[in-house]
C-alpha cells in the first residue's frame, strides 16, 4: 500500500556557511571592492573633468558658415581676412548660399553664421567717400548669428570665435580704406575721420532662431535624454532585481528579513523574456509619464506623440540591452552597463560640450555610445521641429541596431547557457520540484 507524503520544501543551494565568517579577514575580501570602485570614480572624475575644463583647446572642425551676398568685391576680401585671421585646423569655415546656411543652422549642423549683405561694397565705398564729402555717413553693416538649438556651449563659442574674427577683419579693412581716402585727399586726415574709418564695418549680432522659455538655456533636450537613458539602464536594474528575488533565484532581504522565494523552475532564456518584457511595458509607460511631468513644468513639447513615442522606444532598448548584459555577465554585467551607459555616456553626449570642443576620445565614443544617439533624437523633437536631419533619423537608426544587438546578445547566451546546462544554481531547478510520491 503507498502513502502519499506531503511535498518536500524547496531547498536551495546555498554557499558554505562556515567560509563566510573567514572573508572579512582575507585581504582580497576588503581590496577588490575598494580598488574596483576606486577605478570605476576616477574614470568618471577624470572623463567628465577633461571633457569639459578647456574646450576652447579641444576645439577642431567647428562648423561656422558664410553667407556672402555681396555683388561687389569686398565682401570676397572680408571673408578673405576672416579666413587668414581662423585657424583652419579648428575651424570648419563653409561659404553657402542664404538658404543652404539656414539649413545647416536649423538641423544643428553649424554652430554660428556670418552673412554679408549684396550692397555691402557699394556702401563701404559710400562710407568712404563720405569722409571728403559732405552729408550723412552710414556704415556698412554684417550680421553674426548664434545657433542656441545647437547647444549653449557651442553657440556661445560660435559667438566669440565671429566677434575676434570679424573685429580683426574689420580692422584690417580699416587701414586700407584710410590709406585710400588720405591718398585722395593728399593730406592728413582729421582725427575723428581717422578714428571712423578704423572700424568701418557695423557688426550686428543677432541670436539665430531663438529658444522659447521653459528649455532651460537649452539643456532641457539633454536632461530629458538622460531621463530616457537612466530609465532604461535603472529600470533594467530593478526589473531583474525584483524578477530573480520573485522566481527564487535571489534572496529578498527587507531590514532584518531575509527571505527566499519559492525557486521556479524557468530557463535562462524565458527569465531573459519576461525581463524584456516588463522593460517594453516600463518604457510605454515611463515615456509617458516624463512627458506629463515636464509638461506639468511648463516645458515646450511641440511633438508630444513623437517625443513620447521615442521616448518609448529609447527606454526599451536600452532596457533590453542592459538586461541582456546582466544576463550574459551576472553580477560583473551591472558593471559593465555602469560603464558603458553612464561613465563613458555622460561625456560623449556631445549636449554640455560640443564634441568639436571636447577631447577627441569622446568624438569616438559618441559613434556608438547610447547617450549621444538619444539626445540627437530628443534634441532633434524639442529644438528642430523633428527633422530626420536634425539628428532624429540617426538617432531611430542606432538605437535599432543597439536593440538589435542586445536582443540577440542577450538571446544567444542564454540558449547556450541552458543547452549546456548552466543553471543559475547548480541542482536547483532539481531541488525546486517537490518530491514525488513514495511506494
Amino acid at each position: 500500500m503507498t502513502q502519499s507524503q506531503p511535498p518536500a520544501a524547496p531547498r536551495h543551494a546555498a554557499p558554505d556557511q562556515l567560509s563566510i565568517p573567514r572573508a572579512p579577514r582575507t585581504v582580497r575580501f576588503w581590496v577588490v571592492p575598494i580598488c574596483v570602485t576606486l577605478a570605476l570614480l576616477s574614470a568618471l572624475a577624470g572623463l567628465y573633468l577633461g571633457g569639459i575644463l578647456n574646450p576652447t583647446t579641444n576645439i577642431r572642425h567647428f562648423p561656422i558658415v558664410v553667407v556672402n551676398e555681396d555683388a561687389g568685391p569686398t565682401g570676397r576680401q572680408l571673408i578673405d581676412q576672416l579666413t587668414a585671421t581662423m585657424d583652419r585646423s579648428k575651424f570648419d569655415l563653409r561659404e553657402l548660399s542664404a538658404a543652404d546656411a539656414a539649413t545647416q543652422l536649423d538641423t544643428g549642423k553649424a554652430y554660428g553664421q556670418l552673412a554679408i549683405p549684396a550692397d555691402f561694397s557699394e556702401r563701404l565705398d559710400a562710407f568712404a567717400q563720405s569722409a571728403l564729402q559732405p552729408g550723412a555717413a552710414v556704415r556698412p553693416t554684417v550680421t553674426t548669428s548664434t545657433n542656441p538649438r545647437a547647444g549653449t556651449l557651442a553657440s556661445s563659442i560660435a559667438g566669440q570665435t565671429l566677434s575676434r574674427a570679424t573685429a580683426e577683419a574689420n580692422a584690417e579693412l580699416g587701414k586700407r580704406i584710410s590709406a585710400q581716402v588720405a591718398a585722395q585727399a593728399g593730406n592728413p586726415l582729421p582725427g575723428g575721420v581717422t578714428l571712423a574709418l578704423a572700424a568701418p564695418v557695423d557688426v550686428h549680432t543677432e541670436v539665430h532662431n531663438p529658444l522659447p522659455g521653459g528649455t532651460g538655456n537649452g539643456l532641457s533636450a539633454f536632461y530629458y535624454a538622460l531621463l530616457l537613458l537612466l530609465a532604461g539602464f535603472t529600470g533594467s536594474l530593478v526589473v531583474s532585481t525584483l524578477v530573480d528575488s520573485m522566481l527564487g533565484y535571489l534572496p529578498a532581504e527587507i531590514g532584518p528579513v531575509y527571505h527566499f522565494a519559492e525557486q521556479v523552475s524557468i530557463s535562462r532564456f524565458r527569465t531573459l523574456l519576461l525581463k524584456w518584457a516588463m522593460m517594453a511595458l516600463l518604457g510605454l509607460i515611463t515615456s509617458g509619464v516624463y512627458l506629463a511631468i515636464a509638461h506639468g513644468l511648463g516645458m515646450p513639447i511641440p511633438h508630444g506623440w513623437r517625443l513620447w513615442a521615442f521616448g518609448a522606444f529609447a527606454i526599451t532598448a536600452v532596457g533590453v540591452t542592459a538586461s541582456s548584459v546582466i544576463a550574459a555577465l551576472g553580477t560583473m554585467g551591472l558593471l559593465v552597463n555602469l560603464l558603458v551607459f553612464v561613465i563613458l555616456g555622460l561625456p560623449s553626449a556631445g549636449a554640455t560640450v560640443p564634441l568639436e570642443a571636447a577631447p577627441r576620445l569622446f568624438g569616438w565614443l559618441s559613434t556608438f555610445e547610447p547617450m549621444h544617439q538619444v539626445f540627437l533624437g530628443v534634441r532633434a523633437l524639442l529644438y528642430f521641429d523633428g527633422r530626420a536631419a536634425a539628428g532624429l533619423g540617426h538617432a531611430l537608426q542606432m538605437t535599432t541596431v543597439g536593440l538589435i544587438i542586445g536582443l540577440l546578445l542577450g538571446g544567444i547566451i542564454t540558449r547556450v547557457y541552458d543547452r549546456r546546462g548552466y543553471h543559475r544554481i547548480p541542482g536547483a531547478l532539481e531541488a525546486a520540484r517537490p518530491a514525488g510520491p513514495e511506494t
